[in-house]
């Protein structure tokens, strides 16, 4: 296919087994892990854990990324629309509260197919927020939980550490398709049926991002439309360079916590400082795929 999948459009010639363009990925999925994952937001990982499911590529460059092995050095395993549909069913019977589709962007022909019939659990769409409206709304109907990042307001931040000057424009009108597709937040028992929960990664020397992100947030929802999480969970990465070679301090967690607070926004998470550990990252051995 020439792909204009992603906001890039870069209209590579992607067929089934060979990969080109800025995410450099075949057509067919290619999986680097299938698990129970029990690391997400309490209402997505629950009590047993959330179904997750690693796509290897990215339609983004975050030089910060802590899944590099499968979003630069793009390690995966290529499987069927068939074989999908079957690991989906598999992590069911493990008991998942939900089917995790992590970072799966380069493939939503593939993976709307794979969900043509429905789970008996929800589907959540975990991505860096970096969506062409256009191809979310393929999706509608077979994604019940969106999980976007958004990682910018600043377009020269987006611009350095992920080659998207156009990331905040495009992340903010994707997260109201996604709104606009499930409406407010549904909780049962304590797990997310339905919604949209949006998360931040507070990065070391970008408060002032954090908190341009946390005003956008909530000038553009009322309380209990979305939820907000926080996340404080960077780690440097080998060759880290400049403020991204330091992990976040406990002044300017602080100072994101209390912003956010006088903000109002009270639905949602905040993740403690404790999670910025690199064993928290999973080993993408191709379990499960």
């Amino acid at each position: 296919m020439i792909c204009k999948l992603c906001p890039r459009q870069c209209g590579a010639l992607r067929t089934e087994t060979r990969g080109e363009g800025f995410c450099g990925m075949p057509a067919q999925p290619s999986l680097a892990r299938a698990s129970l994952h029990h690391w997400e937001e309490p209402c997505v990982s629950g009590s047993r854990g959330s179904g997750a499911v690693f796509f290897s590529g990215c339609v983004l460059g975050c030089v910060f990324c802590q899944n590099g092995p499968i979003s630069r050095e793009r390690r995966g395993k290529t499987v069927s629309v068939q074989r999908l549909r079957e690991i989906f069913e598999e992590l069911v019977r493990q008991g998942a509260h939900n089917i995790n589709l992590v970072s799966p962007t380069p493939y939503i022909p593939a993976i709307r197919e794979a969900l043509e019939e429905p789970l008996p659990v929800p589907v959540v769409w975990n991505t860096g927020g970096y969506e062409r409206v256009e191809s979310l709304r393929a999706l509608e109907g077979r994604v019940q939980v969106w999980l976007p990042d958004l990682k910018y307001a600043d377009s020269a931040l987006a611009e350095r550490y992920s080659g998207a000057p156009d990331y905040f424009e495009t992340a903010a009108s994707a997260i109201r398709e996604m709104y606009r597709q499930t409406g407010d937040c549904v909780l049962e028992d304590g797990l997310i049926k339905r919604g949209v929960i949006i998360r931040h990664l507070l990065l070391p020397g970008a408060l002032e991002n954090a908190k341009a992100v946390m005003d956008w947030v909530a000038e553009t929802f009322r309380p209990g439309q979305v939820m907000f999480s926080l996340m404080a969970q960077y780690t440097p990465q080998p060759g880290a360079e400049g403020m991204l070679s330091r992990r976040v301090t406990g002044a300017e967690y602080r100072a994101a916590l209390a912003y956010l607070e006088n903000l109002g926004v009270t639905d949602g998470y905040r993740q403690e400082r404790s999670s910025a550990k690199r064993e928290f990252t999973p080993d993408f051995d191709f379990t499960g795929v």
